[in-house]
């Protein structure tokens, strides 16, 4: 309710409840309504324009240019690499690969986290017995950093959605490079953890058992980099390349409306003519069945004279 009378301004309080007000009897919810029908009709308007603008930037970004069609495409391509091996952890007892799954029976990330989290006291316990240093640390910090990889790489897609209004923003970039050097980690602590644990000749790695362990980089992860790499590369020709402004974006949206309105427009004609030569047609045939039922009426009273 409001707290004063718009039209003679007197205070109005909490038992002022009736619709009008008690010093000037005016109606106070519909005081003035067409003006403020006017202000609605402005400020929906306004809204829809920053809608647009928005969904503008939004195609935009994603798919507004041949090179940000081919790093839509691209931007898939790495997740390829994340179901690779980067590297193998090979022992007498169980034997890791640095990958999502595993094609060789071995164990992988999805095996190691439902092992850590079912086990997160053992894990835990483990690293703290080594000082935070041993085979057992790598090869979880080898994980946790495969998945960060995954993670940022993931973060630079959606930032392509999320800075749209900032067409040439090196953010994507910045996040592909700490993808990059988050899967160097990830492999180099792996690799740590297989060259320690052949020294330790054996150890529990979790509810796992690791005997003779040997670790060493696998062909996978230089397939996943190089689609890192390029993401990165394509990312970074997005950011140096041109880019439209809101109001050419919005013409060219309003262009689009108009052919696509006028498309419409010219549908619906081609639909009035086809119904119009439909009813023509039931007409004609109408009339042609009524002369024809007239002139079997006729023949008949012919026949019957």
């Amino acid at each position: 309710m409001a707290s004063s009378c718009p039209n003679c301004g007197k205070k109005l309080h909490i038992w002022n409840v009736k619709a009008e007000c008690s010093s000037c009897g005016v109606s106070i919810p519909n005081y003035n309504w067409q003006a403020r029908l006017e202000e609605d009709s402005v400020r929906a308007e306004k809204q829809f324009a920053v809608f647009n603008k928005t969904m503008n930037r939004v195609a935009y970004s994603i798919w507004g240019t041949k090179l940000r069609i081919i790093r839509l495409v691209l931007t898939f391509f790495p997740a390829i690499g994340f179901i690779l091996p980067w590297a193998t952890l090979k022992s007498d007892g169980e034997s890791f690969d640095l990958s999502i799954i595993s094609f060789f029976h071995n164990k992988a990330l999805i095996d190691f986290f439902q092992s850590f989290f079912s086990n997160l006291n053992l894990y835990t316990t483990n690293m703290k017995f080594e000082g935070y240093s041993g085979a057992v640390t790598l090869g979880v910090a080898g994980y946790m950093l495969f998945v960060l990889s995954a993670l940022l790489i993931v973060i630079a897609f959606f930032l392509n959605i999320i800075m749209c209004k900032r067409p040439k923003t090196k953010s994507t970039v910045v996040f592909d490079i700490l993808s990059i050097l988050a899967s160097v980690a990830s492999v180099v602590c792996f690799v740590m953890a297989g060259k320690l644990a052949a020294d330790m000749t054996a150890y529990n790695f979790g509810s796992f058992s690791v005997i003779n362990g040997s670790a060493s980089i696998s062909w996978g992860y230089f397939a996943a980099l190089v689609l890192l790499l390029v993401a990165t590369v394509v990312n970074i020709l997005v950011a140096k390349a041109p880019a439209k402004s809101d109001e050419v974006l919005e013409q060219e949206r309003l262009a689009r409306k108009a052919v696509k309105d006028e498309k419409e427009r010219q549908n619906q004609i081609e639909k009035e003519k086809s119904r119009e030569a439909a009813a023509k047609a039931a007409e004609e045939e109408q009339a042609r069945k009524v002369e024809e039922a007239k002139a079997k009426l006729a023949a008949k009273k012919e026949k019957k004279k």
